[in-house]
């Protein structure tokens, strides 16, 4: 068993908000309207909407929740989107970090991830930050101290996370950072069951032959998993139901006892995220119909 640390008990309020479950069970609750969250939204748009144009799509497609994506152009909206989705009653779950060694260190986190933290910290909400690395951070380094340097860094995010009553998930972006068994053990050196995961289903298609064997590891920790059609070949974004693979993996995930939220991605490039939110969950509904 993780325990906790005294830092992060300072946070178990922040950790009871941010990892809670849905308080029913099975499959009908897992896919229920209310346990979805869109994902991938703000980048992927070819409407380029602003934050209140996004929440009124979310609120038209049934959306109570999303955790918000970025690239630099976006960063300024954050303290607009957090004020208008508290107004709107649509919860901002989380939060994209992305730390990218030539510009984040531990201790000293480059403009990008500090304007993050500071628009969370203003709006005084309570928050998941779902945590990728580029592959340089790794870079160089062998097996052990990539666990080591990894840990150090969530360790760091944590403590940060604490400061505005939020929590750490760490997110399978690729790389070796990308292996569950990988992130499994920076978990296991960090210590502290605060920090949890988010697993995507968009980034794991070399998982596919294994899923089954590590699934029963990673279900204690999720915070979300993001769907995504699944076929080995690829292509990486493919609508949910249009692969081959995705309705034996959630059939999977429930039976693990897996309820926590799904993440609907908006991830296609130049197409209108309103379409393929809806495509997503159209997609959804059909393959989880009884």
């Amino acid at each position: 068993m993780i325990k906790r640390t005294p830092l992060a008990r300072f946070g178990a309020l922040a950790v009871a908000l941010a990892a809670a479950a849905p308080s029913s069970h099975g499959a009908s609750s897992l896919f229920a309207q209310e346990n979805l969250l869109a994902w991938c939204i703000v980048p992927y748009d070819s409407k380029h909407r602003g934050p209140a144009e996004r929440l009124a799509m979310l609120q038209r497609l049934g959306f109570t929740q999303y955790v918000w994506d970025w690239r630099a152009r976006h960063l300024e909206q954050l303290p607009e989107e957090l004020r208008l989705a508290r107004e709107a009653g649509v919860r901002v779950r989380g939060v994209w970090l992305w730390i990218d060694e030539t510009q984040d260190r531990v201790g000293g986190l480059g403009a990008s991830n500090e304007a993050i933290f500071a628009a969370v910290a203003e709006a005084d909400t309570p928050m998941e930050y779902w945590v990728g690395f580029h592959d340089n951070v790794f870079e160089g380094l062998d097996d052990e101290a990539r666990v080591h340097e990894g840990a150090a860094f969530v360790r760091h995010l944590r403590d940060r996370a604490v400061q505005t009553g939020g929590t750490v998930a760490l997110y399978n972006h690729g790389g070796w950072f990308g292996e569950p068994e990988n992130q499994l053990r920076i978990l296991a050196a960090v210590g502290d069951d605060s920090v949890g995961m988010v697993y995507n289903f968009h980034h794991a298609h070399d998982h596919l032959e294994r899923f089954a064997e590590f699934l029963p590891a990673i279900v204690p920790h999720l915070r979300a998993v993001n769907l995504n059609g699944m076929r080995p070949e690829g292509p990486k974004i493919l609508p949910i139901g249009a692969g081959t693979h995705e309705r034996e993996m959630l059939r999977r995930l429930s039976a693990a006892g897996y309820s926590g939220p799904l993440g609907i991605l908006g991830h296609v490039d130049d197409a209108d995220v309103e379409e393929t939110l809806r495509t997503n969950l159209e997609g959804l509904r059909r393959i989880t119909a009884p």
